[in-house]
């Protein structure tokens, strides 16, 4: 066999004290470690880049492992039959706090851990599995055990680009990797005349070269004194915050990153197909009258990311050419793919207009359907494997629009609509931020405007439900719902600004993050970046389009939530920087913009939006509206009744509406 897969189980206790969830009854949560041992030249694992080059076993295998976390049904036959996979983000669970409303945690045990238990009263097998192996073990993350390419004899080495940007005063010292738990490649040398550090205010500007003799490869060891080291750099003066530092050193030590698409595609189709492990332990998804029929992949931004390489890529046919996702979720993506099959991979980075630009996971192809790149002559879509595609539901928001070239999963490279793929239904939640907890609140951070706190949660439960009628049952999900150029509410940012109101103190951006084709150098196909930094192409743009706003400043095109159609603010997808590089949009945060209480606060200010005053006639009317809004979802499958009900018992209750 290719491929070896056994599982050691470390805790097995049930979930939310034992509660029963509807029809399914109790849930268990099962944790521990996934071993794999691969054959490094069988066809199924040719595409891992480096991995010929990492250590094998006496047997000729290569081993890795990788946590894993699965809420089971305690009688399986309760169940749905169905897994929903939880493509964790950065070493975290996120799909209890999605779906489910619940408390945020790598370690589900309690009630509130469990939510409102949506996916369990569906009777869903929820299963995590750590995919990134340069995640470090701390706080409950997720986190892999993979082999380096190369050896101490013969070690691999070769060019990383390090950026790191500070949003506070006063930091001097920075882990390569560029955060405290992600792994950092060493350095070759810790001669920093062999390694280039830059500074600059904002992308498009020279990068300002810092003396070798002003920063170290160092850290603050435990006494507070600066000692010496491969995976840290320290500045003699403290980082200027909102400024762009770029390190280009020589690394070396590799991970095999690869080997967690191999990983997830092998842990599904084991607890698919199979009904014991290689040691003879019984697959703990699955019974002999209970088999799993449809598998279903979730993930939010980075994850949803995996999802689109992993099936571009081919990963999604098992090494026994078997389907593994029947339908994926990436949500929040915008238009990227992860950067994880390559060498010296970062796949927690993704590029923004400010930060990590020149980041490689915004490539051609974008779109679901096949498209022409005009400026490489190729053709090519992420469904290009009918036999094995998945069925696909994106949703995006506006922050995705703006900050992550979202308008490109629906047009080709020069902004025109493109007709939709039979296997796809794409989503865009009005004026929504890429991350907002549910039933959150506005919140003051390195920004300048209050994040934006709209809660699209509910749509994901819909899309779900409509996943499974789609996948199970043949019932098409609802229309596509994203803006269009032909309907004009697909725009260029000068249209945006034009139609935008006038709010006191408030300057709508003049561009959203442009994109132009990065050569990384001639190696790229084959997993290898040479070129750091890349060039930035700038005679080969592809078009980024936005939402156009209505009077108001919110969306008009997509799937508009009731705070949508009955607005007490404007939100945006875009929001600034608060401190140095103000001109800078501010990663991937909205905006909270509130209209004024009455008509005389509003002409005081010079707000040219209506007051609440003047749109509602009371609390009362206003839970009308939220409740037309509501319902006008549901009947078009978009919202749950259950949801529709929540959105009305918060509208009575609203802090926000005055009086």
């Amino acid at each position: 066999m290719a491929t070896v897969v056994r599982l050691q189980i470390d805790a097995r206790e049930p979930l939310a004290d034992g509660a029963s969830f509807g029809n399914t009854g109790a849930y268990e949560r099962l944790s521990g470690i996934a071993h794999f041992e691969v054959a490094p030249t069988a066809p199924a694992y040719r595409p891992v880049v480096d991995l010929p080059m990492a250590g094998v076993d006496p047997a000729g295998r290569v081993a890795f492992s990788a946590e894993f976390c699965i809420l089971r049904p305690v009688d399986l036959a309760r169940g749905n039959r169905r897994i929903l996979f939880d493509v964790i983000n950065r070493g975290n669970i996120r799909a209890l706090q999605f779906f489910n409303d619940a408390e945020p945690t790598n370690a589900p045990r309690t009630q509130a851990h469990a939510g409102n238990g949506f996916l369990m009263r569906r009777g869903y097998t929820v299963v995590a599995l750590a995919w990134q192996g340069d995640i470090l073990p701390a706080e409950d993350r997720m986190s892999m055990r993979l082999p380096v390419a190369g050896s101490d004899l013969a070690p691999v080495t070769g060019p990383v680009r390090m950026e790191f940007i500070a949003d506070r005063e006063g930091i001097r010292t920075v882990p390569l990797s560029g955060n405290d738990f992600t792994h950092a490649y060493p350095a070759v040398s810790l001669d920093t005349t062999q390694a280039v550090l830059t500074r600059r205010a904002y992308p498009d500007e020279t990068r300002e070269v810092i003396p070798a003799q002003a920063w170290q490869f160092a850290r603050l060891g435990a006494t507070g004194r600066l000692e010496p080291s491969a995976t840290d750099c320290t500045l003699d003066e403290p980082f200027r915050p909102g400024w762009i530092y770029e390190l280009v050193y020589t690394a070396k030590d590799p991970l095999v990153l690869g080997l967690g698409f191999a990983g997830v595609r092998d842990f599904l189709s084991f607890l698919r197909h199979e009904e014991r492990d290689a040691a003879g332990m019984a697959n703990p998804a699955s019974l002999p009258d209970a088999k799993i029929e449809r598998v279903y992949g979730w993930g939010r931004s980075q994850s949803g990311r995996f999802l689109r390489e992993f099936v571009y890529r081919g990963w999604n046919e098992d090494a026994a050419g078997r389907r593994v996702f029947d339908g994926i979720h990436p949500h929040v993506t915008g238009a990227g793919r992860v950067t994880l099959n390559y060498r010296f991979a970062q796949p927690g980075r993704y590029p923004r207009q400010h930060e990590d630009h020149l980041i490689a996971s915004d490539q051609f192809p974008f779109a679901y359907g096949l498209t022409s790149d005009p400026y490489t002559g190729r053709s090519d879509a992420i469904l290009r494997r009918p036999s094995t595609d998945p069925l696909v539901i994106h949703s995006q928001t506006a922050a995705e629009y703006w900050q992550r070239r979202g308008s490109l999963v629906h047009t080709d490279a020069f902004g025109a609509d493109l007709p939709e793929h039979p296997r796809a239904r794409l989503y865009f939640f009005a004026s929504s931020q890429h991350f907002a907890k549910p039933g959150g609140k506005p919140e003051r951070g390195a920004h300048r405007h209050a994040s934006n706190p709209l809660d699209t949660a509910p749509v994901l439960r819909a899309l779900l439900d409509a996943m499974d009628d789609w996948a199970s049952r043949g019932i098409a999900p609802p229309a596509s719902r994203v803006p269009r150029r032909s309907e004009g509410t697909l725009v260029e940012a000068g249209e945006y600004q034009t139609a935008f109101p006038r709010i006191p103190g408030v300057e709508p951006p003049g561009s959203p993050n442009r994109l132009h084709r990065l050569d990384f150098g001639p190696e790229t196909e084959q997993g290898r970046f040479v070129q750091e930094p890349p060039l930035e192409l700038l005679e080969q743009a592809y078009a980024v389009l936005i939402p156009q706003p209505d009077t108001d400043g919110n969306d008009l095109a997509g799937v508009r939530t009731p705070h949508v159609e009955a607005p007490l603010a404007t939100h945006t997808g875009w929001n600034y920087r608060a401190q140095g590089s103000t001109a800078a949009l501010y990663s991937i945060v909205g905006s909270h913009l509130p209209f004024a209480a009455t008509a005389a606060e509003r002409a005081t200010s010079g707000d040219a939006r209506l007051s609440i005053a003047e749109r509602y006639r009371s609390r009362h009317h206003y839970i009308a509206r939220i409740a037309a809004a509501a319902q006008q979802l549901v009947e078009a499958r978009l919202l749950l009744p259950e949801d529709a009900d929540r959105y009305i018992a918060r509208a009575i209750a609203d802090p926000d509406f005055p009086g």
